[in-house]
């Protein structure tokens, strides 16, 4: 039995008891069932709406399910692109336009555009000057 059946019973039940609405208990009793029949509707309305959230649940993974395939397709031809990359660093780059400089602090491989100069590339692995600090030592 649902809740709002349940509650409906309940009135019933009271009706039944022929409770006298002028005196205390009577009164109290009546708005009890009140109380009862209103959260039981509302709790319907709570378990439908949740039915439906769940639903959309379900199709927004499906959706993301599907996201997630193609992304990992590409994914895996971006990995491909990577091994095509001749310069042996992790950037990815395709060697069009790109040069590289090894740090002279921490031995990183830097690719950067030809347009850039040298000596003004900070390295992203140490956060020091690529070729500055190199230049000093050979001085």
């Amino acid at each position: 039995m649902k809740l709002g059946e349940k509650s409906a019973y309940l009135q019933g039940l009271a009706a039944g008891l022929d409770l006298d609405q002028t005196k205390a208990e009577g009164k109290l009793i009546g708005e009890l069932l009140t109380v009862v029949s209103d959260m039981a509707a509302a709790i319907e309305d709570l378990e439908q709406e949740c039915a439906r959230l769940n639903d959309y649940i379900e199709e927004l993974d499906a959706d993301l399910g599907d996201v997630e395939e193609i992304l990992f397709d590409e994914e895996e031809d971006f990995d491909d692109d990577e091994d095509d990359c001749e310069c042996d660093c992790c950037c990815g780059c395709d060697d069009i336009g790109q040069r590289m400089l090894m740090c002279a602090n921490c031995g990183e491989t830097i690719c950067y555009d030809e347009t850039l100069d040298p000596e003004t590339l900070i390295c992203p692995a140490c956060g020091k000057s690529a070729a500055g600090e190199a230049d000093a030592k050979d001085e």
